[in-house]
């Protein structure tokens, strides 16, 4: 019995034919048909039905089944292992970003891009998602890695962060805005959150992390805020905003974006709220070599890039 006949037994079931699995492993249909009969030869019993359109294990193929899986992945396993000590890592590593977060906060492809370079048996699979749902995500196993907004002070159970940008929230106006005047009137310059009260509100999206701190200090001064336009990016909620279409309660705009709209910032007056932006991963670790391999290079480049670019005071949280 041979390694690669196991390899064809599973992909022959998991295809239902012997033309996919053959175009599946990128071999010659005729040499897997042979390799099968001869396993079925030396075991002594059919392993597939043949005789209808698609083809099944018999009853001893399916015994045989998670066996010949498990020792594949025992194979690979091995060779993971070996590849670590080497240097030479492999695997699939799938990674959940904030939408927005990946072009304009951090410079996610260049991480990647040097990531692949180093590791090139690695591959990754980026995707983009609220932050409620990559949560949900991280603590299934469907994601070992995201970039998240944060909505609460705390860490979410069974999740470890290293916090990348911490920033207040301001508002963003067009420069005839009642906002403008009212922060003129006061000793700091601030206008204070209940002023929001009554006003349109333009706003990230519902499940991202600057949405759910802004929800939740508006209902600590005892109202809900009346969200009239949302959208991921904050240079589109400024655009809307300078159209004088409500208050922009976003974290901060660049300052060239802001000034080529006309637009006025203001800070919020105490207790300011912040916008946060995390990279998580559960607390009982990445699932495997790749995933580490990553987690380690994104906590390197992307704190020191937050940095640079916002500021940012990286923290971990776990």
């Amino acid at each position: 019995m041979e390694l690669r006949q196991l390899q064809y037994f599973v992909a022959v079931v998991e295809e239902a034919g012997f033309t996919r699995a053959a175009a599946r492993l990128h071999l010659a249909q005729p040499g897997i048909s042979a390799q099968i009969r001869q396993l079925e030869r030396e075991l002594g019993q059919p392993l597939l039905d043949r005789s209808g359109r698609s083809v099944t294990p018999t009853e001893v193929g399916r015994a045989l089944l998670p066996y010949a899986r498990a020792a594949l992945a025992a194979v690979e396993g091995a060779r993971q292992v070996a590849d670590e000590f080497g240097g030479l890592l492999r695997g699939r590593v799938t990674i959940g970003v904030l939408s927005g977060a990946a072009v304009h906060e951090f410079d996610l492809a260049a991480v990647l891009a040097a990531f692949h370079e180093r590791h090139p048996r690695i591959e990754v699979a980026v995707t983009e998602d609220s932050s409620e749902r990559m949560l949900d995500a991280l603590r299934e196993g469907a994601l070992d890695l995201a970039l998240i907004g944060l909505a609460d002070e705390e860490p979410p159970a069974g999740v470890s962060l290293q916090v990348l940008i911490d920033e207040p929230l301001v508002a963003a106006v067009a420069p005839g805005d009642p906002l403008v005047a009212l922060a003129a009137d006061t000793d700091d310059g601030d206008v204070p959150l209940e002023a929001l009260r009554d006003r349109p509100v333009i706003s990230l999206p519902r499940g991202t992390g600057s949405r759910g701190v802004l929800e939740r200090a508006c209902a600590r001064a005892g109202f809900r805020p009346r969200v009239v336009f949302e959208a991921a990016d904050p240079r589109f909620l400024g655009q809307l905003a300078a159209r004088g279409l409500g208050v922009a309660a976003v974290p901060r705009l660049p300052e060239d974006l802001a000034s080529a709209l006309g637009l006025r910032i203001l800070a919020f007056g105490e207790p300011r709220p912040r916008a946060r932006v995390a990279l998580a991963w559960r607390s009982d670790g990445p699932t495997g070599p790749a995933a580490g391999a990553l987690l380690e290079r994104l906590r390197t480049e992307l704190a020191a890039g937050a940095g640079a670019g916002a500021g940012a005071d990286a923290t971990e949280a776990g």
